[in-house]
């Protein structure tokens, strides 16, 4: 598990440096790049669903794994009708997994597991950016360095998930 949320560390670091060096326009690397992120967050679902360490329920992967491949088919799509369209489909992404996050870490806080309040302030993080992101679809100078910023958001809690999962025991250090 360690080497899974170092990879996406990573990932997300080199997305947010090639998203950052164009911010109004939709070109084909654009395109490629916003739908890359939810099929990658598909990839660590699936592998976090089936790694011996994993945290989380794995109807909760399968939910984020759903989620994601339909939000990458929507930038897809949404990509040929601007930047407004893509931060709203990012938004509802954003909104729905947060969601998920929100429920799975409740869920865990009643079993008391211990390390659910870091899914729980996560997801209630990605709900509110979810929801900046379809209100600021709505301003006349929407730019994609909003799904940037939420990325280098995504990727500090992922790296504090990851230092408090170790810190608790819960992921393989021998990774």
């Amino acid at each position: 598990m360690r080497q899974l949320f170092l990879a996406r560390s990573v990932f997300v670091i080199a997305w947010v440096a090639l998203l950052l060096a164009n911010k109004r326009h939709l070109g084909p690397f654009d395109v490629t790049l916003l739908v890359l992120y939810p099929l990658f967050d598909v990839a660590v679902a699936v592998f976090g669903a089936r790694s011996p360490g994993s945290t989380g329920t794995t109807r909760g992967w399968r939910v984020i794994i759903a989620i994601s491949v339909v939000a990458a088919v929507g930038l897809a799509i949404a990509s040929s009708s601007g930047v407004s369209a893509v931060l709203r489909v990012w938004g509802v992404w954003a909104i729905l997994v947060g969601a998920v996050q929100l429920i799975g870490g409740l869920g865990r806080g009643k079993r008391k597991t211990g390390g659910q309040w870091t899914m729980v302030f996560s997801g209630a993080i990605s709900v509110q950016l979810g929801v900046q992101f379809i209100l600021g679809a709505f301003a006349s100078n929407s730019i994609l360095i909003k799904g940037g910023g939420s990325a280098i958001l995504g990727w500090i809690f992922f790296l504090f998930f990851l230092f408090s999962a170790l810190r608790h025991g819960r992921v393989n250090q021998a990774d």
